[in-house]
């Protein structure tokens, strides 16, 4: 049986609600440039070198569209705020789901300036009939309309201003193959190094007005999942309870309790996590489980297994990927046998 939890995991490394708190606080803890943006250094290296050449440039020429791609949390949506902030041009941002009809982008689009960058975050959600308007758009700034119904209905080609369009996927598989070719520069974002996860945390922390010991530091980023989303949360909720417990310092020991307090274990793991890979050990053994069998024994969802569980656990070890199903791993079971 599944053990009753919150739909708000802390680890959890989908965004919360637009106009939640925590969303607030995440916007103010975005970077702006590539200086104060930490880690994934090869990527800032070659938006830096293509960004640097358009502004070289002046044959009114644009920046090439951008596919960035990868596990969620690893700063997609900070990197295009970056990208438009070193271009200097105006960020608009949607997302696939939020265009339902070919007139809601046809509307986004002809209000877009020349050089702006139009950011759509989740590009794989995007309607096919709403993709095919923007193949043309993307790859020659025009815009194909319908007017009129019937046989009195015609085609308008409407021109468009020069813009950039960045998409943000955790799907790229997901894309079709059209789409994905009227991208320019497409990149893969890395899970974090720890050293950089600690940069993350103490500036954080400095923002937040906080004080936070090196321990501290070392200890909060090796439960973060190599995530900055969740390092960032971590870091709130640790504030938190460093506010209410202690003197306001973030100490060693107060992260310690309440690291314990939210159960958020020496991986990264929280009860969901463990939950997920005892029944798969309680009801299976070492067989192999098919992804809607542990969708039905967790009661989640299973495009949430796939991209919010499995991604981590993967990287970890403790799960394995057969053409059977997935295995939950030896160094899995040592693992829950210390967490019972």
């Amino acid at each position: 049986m599944a053990i009753e939890r919150s739909t708000k995991r802390i680890v959890d490394t989908n965004p919360h609600d637009e106009d939640s708190e925590e969303q607030i606080l995440e916007k103010s803890l975005r970077p702006t440039t590539f200086s104060e943006y930490i880690g994934q250094e090869r990527l800032k290296t070659n938006l830096k070198l293509a960004i640097d050449a358009v502004k070289k440039r002046s044959d009114g020429s644009t920046l090439d569209h951008v596919l960035l791609y990868g596990p969620p949390g690893l700063g997609k949506t900070t990197m295009a705020n970056v990208i438009a902030h070193e271009l200097g041009a105006s960020l608009r941002v949607t997302s696939g789901p939020a265009i339902e009809r070919a007139g809601d982008l046809a509307s986004i689009l002809t209000n877009l300036q020349d050089g702006d960058v139009l950011f759509i975050d989740e590009i794989h959600r995007l309607r096919r009939v709403v993709e095919e308007i923007l193949y043309s758009a993307m790859e020659d700034y025009k815009l194909d309309i319908v007017i009129g119904k019937g046989p009195s209905a015609r085609s308008v080609r409407l021109d468009l201003p020069r813009f950039t369009v960045i998409g943000a996927t955790t799907r790229t598989g997901a894309l079709a193959g059209p789409l994905r070719d009227r991208f320019g520069i497409i990149h893969r974002l890395e899970y974090y190094k720890e050293d950089e996860i600690g940069q993350i945390i103490a500036r954080t922390a400095d923002i937040l007005g906080k004080k936070i010991s090196p321990d501290a530091i070392k200890l909060l980023s090796t439960r973060c999942r190599l995530t900055p989303r969740i390092a960032n949360r971590l870091v709130k909720r640790v504030r938190d309870y460093a506010d209410v417990n202690g003197d306001g310092i973030i100490d060693t020991e107060l992260t310690t309790s309440a690291l314990e307090m939210m159960e958020i274990d020496e991986y990264g793991l929280d009860p969901a996590d463990r939950n997920m890979l005892s029944l798969m050990v309680e009801n299976y053994g070492d067989r192999p489980v098919g992804l809607s069998t542990i969708a039905a024994l967790t009661g989640d969802e299973a495009t949430t297994i796939e991209e919010y569980y499995e991604p981590y656990l993967l990287q970890l070890g403790f799960l394995e990927r057969t053409p059977k199903g997935r295995v939950v791993t030896h160094k899995a079971r040592e693992h829950l046998k210390k967490h019972k």
